[in-house]
């Protein structure tokens, strides 16, 4: 068996699927059709729910260390059909703005949750390969533009005011032990807490919340 058979099949993105980034921080940088991946999956497995399909595994929102900005979340399980044979899960996890601060105030995006889906899809295909001679080499992605270096920067931060209190509100609904918490966190109080220990928290909070329901 040739395990990079599936590779090489989905890595090469056609001409007509690609386009450059004319402006932004992702300016000269190479944006791929998401219906490109769609139809790259139908092609190798057969038609969605059929050959292959995905599940939503969670929702959620996060406050940025942006001052009032919001971004919406989705993580999937990816299933595809390979050889008569469902695979194990392919995980994938999306994000896009839902608040986000612009020159002339707050734009609301309504859409958010839709395009925080099509970026998790992009993400479990990206482990199959799709799209690989993109991202190889010099890459022109999002994910090593400089703009990760940023995220692990801004994860390794203080956490804002804003989300003490959010952290603290969710504790109390779900009556947890704040001193336990940040006895597992290693933590004085949240505000010492850094955004990789916020993330982690609130997922296991909201998780707890869910689970009384």
């Amino acid at each position: 068996m040739d395990n990079l058979e599936l590779y090489n099949k989905v890595r090469e993105v056609p001409k007509e699927a690609k386009k450059e980034i004319k402006g932004g921080r992702l300016k000269g940088m190479t944006d791929i059709n998401p219906m490109w991946r769609i139809k790259a999956l139908t092609e190798q497995f057969g038609p969605c729910g059929v050959g292959w399909y995905y599940v939503i595994k969670e929702k959620w929102i996060e406050t940025c260390m942006a001052k009032d900005e919001i971004t919406a979340n989705v993580k999937i399980d990816l299933f595809y059909k390979w050889e008569d044979e469902w695979s194990m899960p392919v995980e994938g996890i999306g994000g896009s703005m839902l608040v986000a601060s612009e020159r002339n105030g707050l734009y609301v995006n309504d859409e958010c949750y839709k395009m925080a889906l099509t970026d998790a899809i992009s993400v479990a295909c990206k482990a199959l390969g799709m799209g690989a001679d993109v991202y190889w080499g010099s890459d022109n992605t999002k994910y090593n533009d400089g703009k990760k270096d940023h995220f692990d920067e801004m994860m390794d931060k203080k956490i804002s005011d804003v989300q003490v209190q959010n952290i603290i509100k969710f504790a109390e609904e779900t009556n947890t032990n704040i001193a336990e918490m940040l006895k597992y966190y290693k933590v004085t109080s949240f505000a010492d807490m850094t955004g990789a220990q916020y993330g982690d928290a609130m997922n296991r909070l909201k998780a707890k919340k869910e689970g009384k329901k």
